[in-house]
């Protein structure tokens, strides 16, 4: 199926998801997409650190709005975690703001949610659990100025817009040469790309 623009996309998508309007945002129902272990043996039921994060998926004609690594080679979805205090909806403006400096127009619906497990760095807890909340947004065309973190600077983070056979080949072939080195999201955005090609190709 060709895609020839945002709210089409988003109509057709909420369809083959049978996302109703009622339940669009709330973080609660969205569909979990995956669950991934980062360690073996984890205590699953032991002390548990837990964070949110929120994720844009940003649609013009074919091209998705990412964040591209100059130094590393891959593509993220942009976005981040939410802070205390913060809905969903107010993160995901902060980040696409602060990332890509891109403004959202609207948020249409939630896509998935992703559950990562890993070990924490605290002594004291088991197990470190991400939840990243995916949704489907519309964003202005202009891209300004970004606000980044120290380390999104030295990561080269750069807004760009891209087609997803672009972004998956070269986020499996930083995967490929660079093995255990890669950042932690770069394998999870490959799922998250092939998920939305295959809803295309249906």
């Amino acid at each position: 199926m060709s895609v020839t623009g945002t709210i089409d996309f988003y109509t057709w998508v909420n369809a083959r998801l049978n996302v109703s309007a009622h339940t669009q945002i709330g973080e609660d129902k969205l569909r979990l997409l995956k669950e991934i272990y980062r360690k073996d043996n984890l205590n699953l039921s032991g002390r548990t650190i837990c964070r949110e994060a929120v994720r844009g998926i940003i649609l013009q004609g074919n091209r998705l709005l990412m964040v591209y690594s100059s130094k590393i080679g891959d593509y993220k979805f942009p976005g981040g975690g939410v802070e205390a205090g913060e809905t969903h909806e107010e993160a995901l403006v902060r980040e696409i703001r602060e990332e890509c400096g891109a403004e959202v127009t609207a948020i249409r619906s939630g896509f998935g949610k992703i559950i990562e497990y890993m070990k924490p760095q605290e002594k004291e807890y088991d197990v470190f659990k991400m939840t990243s909340y995916y949704y489907l947004c519309d964003a202005g065309p202009v891209l300004g100025d970004q606000n980044l973190d120290d380390y999104e600077e030295k990561l080269g983070f750069m807004p760009v817009w891209v087609d997803i056979d672009t972004a998956m080949e070269a986020n499996k072939a930083v995967i490929e040469t660079k093995k255990q080195d890669c950042p932690r999201w770069t394998q999870r955005e490959i799922f998250v790309l092939e998920l939305l090609k295959k809803e295309f190709d249906r």
